[in-house]
């Protein structure tokens, strides 16, 4: 497909285009004058922006904000959709509306808005409004991400964040053309094609960022507890997450609603096995697809436990176990349970068994979603409390933390544990909070990295670990909760030969990796 541009121009050109350049469509281009927080444009990061659905161009919208970048390409298989599946009605309708400056944004169109049409409306727009500018046309529009890194020659990065089977496709073809990556979770929801991202990221030597990965403030203040001796010798760390918030559906779709206009099917389902269109696996619920998502754990876990597998210094773990959940039916009267395949359970939890290492004994990790929890500790119960909504547990052989991610703060418990270890151990400090940077903050070490300086706390050669154990993890539920055994260096699960089909997938032809 063409893109919706107008005729080809460098892009590089373009950015580095002169004050008189920018005269055919800039009143008062006062950025190209200088002043606070200018930024020259041969110094600028040309960006283009891969999946353009509902977080997509919600995160947009900070992005417009950065001077040190400037998106000159928008790709998305959907035209201009208003079919997307969000966590408002009008919620991102409104924000892009406040954005673009125009309050009444299509507050009459019917449903939520979507798409490149969309996104390159956006940053044409704020770009325009920085500029002051009358118009700005500095914005191309792809269906197909290899149009847009065939033709676009001087784009230096791309953000993904597409759904989760496009990732590894999409992140190895950007870096073999030596474009720096920032990308979503998961890296692939296939485990081979997790390492092959890394593989190709530690050969073409290009700049990459994890975008859920963090420094771990929060983690680093919990983990110098543990070495101070606050809970003794650490054994077992829980994490729960309200997830899912989405449908996981339990049937597999089996009408064929009609293509909505503007939607390339077959680019969207990129390597994935061929299907009939559906409403069910796109958009927000693809996640709940093992073929499309990495399920709950994937979205969510990323964020919280990225510090843990860096600062405990975690493996790929030596084996995985799962509980899922499971549904029944009636078949001529006889009730059966539901043999599912296909789509992830509505609640389950996860045990990750991670070897020795050093000083370290062997530690376990479980997860939990769909609200399950872990038991409630004792600890809790004498300070007359509960687990908190989403959070985390460090459990050893003398005593417990508890982390609130609602709270962003960590505590010894009970109350008065608290009280007397951290008076007793100066070191160890007052309760840790975590303090959420903005957009500026986040973006700082991404965009150096991607100016020529250090590797990021995200870069894609530390994923390793926790790329297999997620994959692993997945395998398992889609096993029915099958241990796994699994050697890393070859990599292979050893005790279910059939558990291996499934750490890579049958591409459609002309999608292979």
């Amino acid at each position: 497909m063409s893109p919706t541009t107008t005729p080809r121009v460098s892009r590089r050109r373009f950015v580095l285009a002169s004050g008189a350049a920018l005269s055919t469509f800039v009143v008062a281009p006062r950025p190209v004058l200088g002043g606070a927080g200018y930024v020259a444009p041969s110094e600028k990061i040309t960006l283009a922006y891969i999946g353009c659905g509902t977080q997509g161009l919600r995160e947009m919208v900070d992005m417009l904000a950065l001077p040190e970048v400037q998106i000159v390409a928008v790709c998305d298989p959907v035209k201009d959709g208003h079919d997307y599946v969000d966590w408002s009605r009008d919620g991102l309708r409104a924000s892009l509306a406040r954005a673009l400056g125009k309050p009444d944004w299509r507050r009459s169109a019917p449903g939520i808005p979507g798409g490149r049409d969309v996104a390159k409306e956006l940053v044409e727009t704020v770009y325009a409004r920085q500029r002051e500018a009358v118009q700005f046309k500095g914005c191309a529009a792809y269906a197909d991400f290899r149009e847009l890194l065939d033709r676009e020659k001087d784009v230096t990065a791309v953000k993904v964040i597409t759904p989760d089977h496009l990732h590894a496709t999409i992140a190895i073809a950007a870096m073999k053309r030596g474009k720096h990556v920032m990308m979503h979770k998961p890296l692939a929801n296939r485990l081979l094609e997790a390492r092959r991202v890394i593989e190709t990221a530690r050969a073409t030597r290009v700049a990459t960022h994890f975008q859920p990965a963090s420094d771990g403030a929060l983690i680093r203040a919990i983990k110098g507890w543990i070495d101070g001796g606050a809970i003794g010798t650490l054994r077992e760390i829980h994490n729960w997450s309200n997830r899912p918030v989405w449908p996981q559906y339990a049937t597999v779709p089996t009408d064929t609603p009609p293509l909505p206009p503007g939607f390339d099917w077959p680019l969207w389902l990129g390597p994935a096995r061929d299907r009939s269109y559906h409403p069910h696996y796109t958009h927000a619920v693809f996640r709940g697809w093992y073929e499309f998502g990495g399920g709950a754990l994937a979205d969510m876990g990323h964020y919280s436990l990225w510090p843990v597998f860096q600062l405990f210094e975690l493996d790929a773990p030596i084996w995985v176990e799962s509980r899922p959940s499971h549904l029944c039916t009636l078949s001529d009267q006889v009730a059966v349970r539901v043999r599912n395949d296909y789509s992830f359970p509505a609640a389950c939890t996860i045990r990750f068994r991670f070897a020795a290492k050093g000083s370290r004994p062997a530690l376990d990790l479980f997860w939990y979603d769909g609200s399950m929890k872990p038991p409630t500790p004792d600890e809790l119960e004498a300070d007359q409390q509960e687990l908190p909504p989403e959070g985390m547990l460090f459990i050893g052989d003398r005593g417990k933390v508890l982390a609130d991610f609602r709270g962003e703060n960590a505590r010894l418990i009970p109350a008065q544990r608290m009280r007397d270890d951290l008076t007793a151990q100066p070191a160890a400090g007052n309760p840790p909070r975590e303090q959420r940077p903005g957009p500026t903050e986040r973006a700082a070490s991404w965009v150096a990295a991607f100016k020529g300086g250090p590797p990021t706390y995200g870069d894609f050669l530390l994923a390793g670990p926790i790329s297999d154990a997620f994959n692993l993890a997945a395998v398992s539920l889609r096993l029915g909760g099958r241990r796994l055994h699994f050697d890393a260096a070859r990599p292979q699960v050893t005790n279910v030969p059939e558990a291996n089909a499934y750490l890579t997938r049958s591409y459609r032809p002309g999608w292979e990796l």
